[in-house]
């Protein structure tokens, strides 16, 4: 057990550092919140919930994962290197489709219970 907790304390330490350092990590932890809210504010269904923390859960994953990426990269070689590129790019490509899927899903989830406030209507 002592083993599990130190995992958790440094898995821990991550989340702060990546909230605190990466700008990608701020922009998608509010975004997240505002979700958060809206899906509160508008009383979705929990069968929703599930599918938007699902989603937020792996887009802020992924970006972790995409800044661990780029970190490692930038150890191997500060200098531009074809390759590094490649492999960076691709990373980010993860987290923007991603982050493409979630919005259209979002969009999906949200419309019905937003078209009725924009007409006028009361949920």
């Amino acid at each position: 057990m002592p083993g599990f907790i130190k995992n958790v304390q440094f898995a821990s330490h991550g989340i702060r550092v990546f909230f605190k350092t990466e700008k990608n990590g701020k922009i998608q932890g509010i975004i997240a919140v505002l979700v958060i809210i809206s899906g509160i504010f508008l009383k979705i269904s929990r069968t929703e919930w599930l599918f938007i923390l699902g989603f937020i859960a792996m887009i802020i994953s992924l970006e972790m994962l995409n800044s661990a990426i780029e970190k490692i990269c930038n150890m191997i070689s500060a200098e531009y290197h074809p390759q590094i590129k490649i492999i960076k790019d691709i990373s980010a490509a993860a987290v923007l489709f991603a982050a493409v899927i979630a919005a259209v899903a979002g969009l999906i989830i949200f419309i019905p219970y937003l078209l009725p406030l924009i007409n006028g209507r009361t949920i």
